[in-house]
């Protein structure tokens, strides 16, 4: 098998893959992640809130959404994102959103569910001490989860959100299926063009490979450094 394997396909392509396919799954992971982490700790704060409805609320998306296929979402928001943003902006045609722009908002609704109780977990692993403690200063609650609770949770919870990202980064190579040029994608195009199949999806397993390695290897060392010791 490997002694017909082409090398040579891999040298001619491995800029184009990196410079088009790599630079735009990176791009959307990075802008995912962040928007994921925004919306998944308001999202915990509302699981946390006294107020039931908000919280039963909160927890439903949550639910329904890890219940539910990212293969699935992500034809659903494709196909389903220009007639909702037609429909908020009083259009008679369906808005043309994009590919990546229907790509981001389903990775960004979809993994604030996750990472909605990696933040949950931090907060609730903050003894409740701290803020009751923050209280009895004059704190209110938003200032008392802003300046103490966060924080904390926040560095104790940073390896996990880590690893929740090296999940996103795998996840996002699910976009080939809207023909999004990610770096499977990217791939398949170079591999049906030239016909070499078997190299192109053995190299992307190894880059794959190799780079959740070194993100495994660099969220260990993180969690080392910032871990509080009690």
């Amino acid at each position: 098998m490997f002694a017909q394997f082409d090398f040579d396909v891999i040298a001619r392509s491995w800029v184009y893959l990196f410079q088009v396919g790599m630079a735009f799954t990176l791009q959307l992971t990075a802008l995912a992640m962040l928007g994921g982490v925004a919306l998944g700790t308001l999202l915990a704060l509302g699981r946390l809130s006294g107020w039931r409805p908000l919280a039963l609320l909160c927890a439903g998306y949550v639910n329904l959404v890890r219940a539910v296929p990212l293969v699935l979402v992500i034809f659903w928001f494709y196909f389903l994102v220009p007639y909702l943003a037609a429909w908020l902006v009083g259009a008679a045609e369906p808005v043309k959103v994009g590919t990546f722009w229907s790509a981001l908002i389903t990775f960004t609704l979809f993994q604030a569910a996750y990472y909605c109780e990696i933040m949950r977990g931090g907060i609730q692993a903050i003894p409740r001490g701290q803020m009751l403690a923050a209280q009895a200063l004059g704190m209110g609650y938003w200032q008392a989860m802003g300046h103490i609770v966060l924080p904390q949770a926040f560095r104790n919870m940073l390896p996990v959100l880590l690893t929740q990202t090296i999940v996103l980064f795998q996840d996002v190579s699910l976009v080939y299926v809207l023909s999004i040029p990610d770096f499977v994608g990217a791939a398949s195009k170079v591999a049906q063009r030239d016909g070499r199949l078997v190299e192109m999806y053995v190299f992307v397993a190894v880059v794959y490979f190799a780079l959740c390695c070194l993100l495994s290897w660099l969220a260990r060392q993180l969690q080392r450094r910032v871990a509080i010791i009690r």
